[in-house]
């Protein structure tokens, strides 16, 4: 079968970014978003039936989640360099966005950077949930096996949206600070006592990331920390106005299934049958962007919140397409993707049994 090459690909008119799109797209975005939230605070304060309240609140809840999910896709494309023309505004408001999200933006960015520069090489990289290979997954006993199922489950979605966007990168920032004490308190008496003083200043040497995307390097830790300061502020300050209760309640409910609908995305955009799953000896980039990135046919309205991340082989090709331009250059090269997976909403369910990497022959295989 050939292969296509990039430079078969009509790209290059689709790369231009617009700072005025960029911006109302925030807008767009970020306005009801607090139109929702002043809303809640005049349905909870009022003195109506707590049914009444509930039921109010349901559609309310729907709507933040998904609102939630773009302000995620909008995040996204900042850390690609790709939603403003500069790279300082798409770093401003990529840190802004994380916050609505309760993620460090700079080193999310940097970790999905791997993926998209090893997406298809499924021996360097092991797909949103880290799947096993066959061979790994083989030499497990039964209870280890039963753990690997469950933790990759679909219902697994709700438990670990949660942990990623509400507790992640508090637990991060708790673990980095732990380490980096313990290091010092052991280190100091010995660098004191053999005179090695400028070693004492050595900080980057005590930071041991819990996580691969935390604290790598000093431009992570910062926003790692920033992050932290104002989103617990942000916390606080929810909680005296709504109540404690309640905003701790509905905000992480939005968060986790917020969480859940963009790894949801993300995951059968490249776990799927036949997806493309070489190894590093047999890989192309180009394979890996048509033939192991799907795209997804779900109705406009969704693909709004998504901010067509749906479009994602040419997302893949070329990461620097801004959102609003993805669908032109999809359209533009329909008859070069061919080989891309088109997944409908009915689809996604088998999706989650592709958990498994067979390295010899170079795909996924449902687990037994």
């Amino acid at each position: 079968m050939n292969k296509n090459k990039r430079s078969e690909f009509l790209i290059k008119p689709f790369l231009k970014r617009n700072n005025y799109r960029a911006i109302f797209q925030l807008i767009i975005t970020i306005v009801p978003i607090i139109f929702l939230w002043l809303i809640i605070s005049k349905i909870i304060f009022s003195s109506l039936p707590q049914l009444t309240i509930g039921l109010l609140l349901i559609p309310i809840l729907f709507l933040l989640t998904l609102l939630s999910s773009r302000t995620f896709s909008l995040m996204h494309d900042c850390g690609h360099n790709s939603l403003f023309e500069k790279r300082y505004l798409n770093n401003l408001f990529g840190f802004f966005l994380g916050l609505l999200n309760g993620i460090p933006h700079k080193p999310w960015a940097n970790d999905h950077a791997f993926h998209h520069r090893n997406n298809g090489n499924w021996e360097i990289y092991k797909g949103p949930v880290d799947v096993l290979s066959l061979e790994d997954y083989e030499d497990l006993n039964k209870r280890q096996k039963l753990i690997y199922k469950i933790s990759r489950h679909w219902l697994m979605l709700l438990p670990g949206g949660f942990f990623y966007l509400v507790i992640k990168a508090r637990l991060g920032l708790v673990l980095i600070i732990f380490n980096f004490i313990k290091s010092l308190m052991k280190e100091s008496f010995l660098k004191i006592k053999k005179r090695n003083y400028l070693e004492l200043l050595n900080i980057q040497s005590r930071i041991k990331p819990p996580f691969s995307d935390y604290g790598n390097n000093f431009d992570e830790l910062f926003d790692l920390i920033a992050n932290n300061v104002i989103v617990i502020s942000g916390w606080v300050i929810m909680c005296k106005w709504l109540g404690t209760t309640f905003f701790l309640t509905f905000y992480s409910l939005v968060l986790t299934f917020s969480a859940a609908i963009f790894i949801t995305i993300f995951f059968v955009q490249h776990n799927y049958e036949n997806a493309y799953a070489s190894n590093t000896k047999n890989w192309d980039i180009v394979e890996g962007a048509i033939a192991g990135s799907s795209n997804l046919d779900i109705p406009n309205w969704l693909n709004w919140f998504l901010a067509d991340i749906s479009f994602h082989s040419i997302h893949h090709l070329s990461e620097r397409i801004p959102n609003y331009n993805l669908r032109a250059c999809h359209k533009a090269n329909l008859h070069l993707l061919q080989k891309s997976k088109v997944l409908k909403l009915s689809d996604f369910p088998n999706c989650f049994k592709y958990i498994i990497w067979d390295s010899k022959n170079e795909n996924l295989i449902p687990i037994d």
